[in-house]
């Protein structure tokens, strides 16, 4: 087929009700190419991730016998009602870690660079219909080298459930944006085992599995959360991810980076796992504004006090502060500034607002490693002609975890690329970026995949 054919293929394979609820994005006609090696980083990346979260699990529970610095709990806790905190150290729970691992990836001047991880991310159904969708362009399927493969999106979805009878995937209104892909999600696995339920669905039966696809922050406007953590406490139903707020905080790399945890995390990861991460994960700080001794400064930036940072100029700011979690801006890039790109008072501000919030909702900040540019091309359906772009990716892949204890594995199902233009600093998904699925480049149809540009 020819570049036009194949963009008209997809648009013309989109479910009849959409998979964002009022959004849009543009349709590339071929995958986004990946050179081997990147590939190859990504598809080995899960097992690294899965046991960086067995590692948080195990130095948050530490931290609160008393056996790791208290200083991590107490982090962790901030801004958290107490119910939530004694859920989340619940023996029930003590070994649940979330069962989908998303890290967002950056493609930048310098490799891959990993900005935080989503573990209730967006994006699986609509990465599954991608895989389902390309794999059919090339006569040949098999020589598409799709990561994860056509289907591998809905094999590991569904191999989180395990035997559960029925699996509720339970959608709030905060998420209701993603209900879409998530109804087709359900209908292309199992449609008489898997559905799609709102807040106030509660017909939860023993043996059965909820997904939960609601964030902690918003749990007063989810009607039927509690009855879940109650069914899920008791033993009687199988929930992911579990209801433990540490694992939707974006500090979790600052804990990685801070230098007094160094010899928990080798002991966790190993050397290997350690240094990799290190290698992956931009330097990440807590805003903690507690004053440090007079001979003492903040690791990397030298400054002797955080309200210091909002002098620094323009070109000294290649930094991005972000709300930590536990809120309504901590995700879609709604609590997210970036340094050089904003004027002296408006990062000033951003600043003060960091270290004013600290004891509720804590901020982060982290080394901005700026995103490579890429060659891409989308298809103007109203024009019928192709349109090249130069833009900055993101790389979402999706790692799904089956098995129980030691047995539990990462296998990736699929990974995501979002290209927005070049002009776009925060990347993410909008009308005007191209959502394509990764494939290995030199499988991919003949229509050439976008190409990397280190400028």
């Amino acid at each position: 087929m020819t570049a036009a054919d194949q963009a008209r293929y997809v648009r013309d394979a989109l479910p009849p009700g959409g998979l964002f609820a009022g959004l849009e994005w543009r349709i590339s006609p071929a995958p986004f190419s990946l050179t081997a090696s990147q590939a190859g980083e990504i598809e080995s990346l899960g097992r690294v991730l899965l046991q960086f979260y067995r590692a948080v699990n195990l130095l948050y529970r530490k931290s609160v016998e008393g056996r790791e610095p208290e200083w991590v709990a107490r982090w962790l806790d901030l801004g958290k009602p107490p119910e939530l905190v004694a859920l989340q150290r619940s023996p029930t729970f003590k070994n649940d870690f979330p069962r989908v691992i998303r890290p967002d990836i950056l493609l930048t001047e310098s490799g891959l660079s990993i900005t935080e991880l989503d573990s209730i991310p967006g994006g699986i159904g609509l990465t599954a219909w991608l895989g389902q969708t390309y794999s059919t362009l090339n006569p040949q399927p098999s020589t598409l080298n799709l990561l994860g493969g056509s289907d591998g999106m809905l094999r590991g979805f569904e191999s989180l459930f395990g035997e559960a009878r029925r699996v509720h995937i339970v959608v709030s209104e905060e998420a209701a944006t993603y209900r879409p892909e998530m109804e087709w999600l359900a209908t292309q696995i199992s449609s008489s085992r898997f559905q799609v339920q709102g807040s106030t669905f509660k017909d939860f039966g023993e043996g059965d599995a909820v997904y939960r696809f609601f964030e902690l922050f918003d749990l007063a406007n989810v009607a039927n959360a509690k009855r879940i953590f109650e069914l899920a406490a008791e033993r009687k139903i199988r929930l992911t991810p579990p209801p433990k707020p540490v694992f939707e905080e974006k500090m979790l790399f600052a804990l990685l980076w801070n230098r007094n945890l160094q010899d928990f995390w080798r002991q966790e990861l190993g050397e290997g796992f350690f240094n990799r991460l290190k290698q992956l994960v931009p330097y990440t700080w807590m805003v903690d504004p507690a004053p440090l001794p007079p001979h003492a400064a903040l690791p990397e930036l030298g400054l002797t006090d955080w309200r210091q940072l909002k002098s620094l100029s323009q070109k000294e700011r290649e930094l991005i502060l972000k709300i930590s979690g536990f809120s309504e801006r901590a995700w879609g890039a709604r609590g997210v500034f970036f340094g050089s790109d904003l004027s002296q008072a408006e990062w000033a501000a951003a600043v003060d607002e960091a270290l004013e919030h600290f004891d509720r909702s804590p901020f982060v900040l982290q080394r901005y490693h700026k995103p490579a540019l890429v060659d891409a091309e989308w298809f103007d359906f109203g024009k019928s002609e192709r349109v090249p772009m130069k833009g900055r990716v993101r790389l979402c892949p999706y790692y799904f975890v089956a098995g129980e204890g030691d047995a539990a594995r990462a296998k990736l199902g699929g990974a995501l690329a979002t290209i927005n233009p070049a002009d776009k600093k925060i990347i993410h998904g909008m009308s005007d970026a191209i959502l394509a699925p990764c494939a290995r480049a030199g499988g991919c149809s003949e229509i050439p995949g976008p190409e990397l540009r280190y400028d």
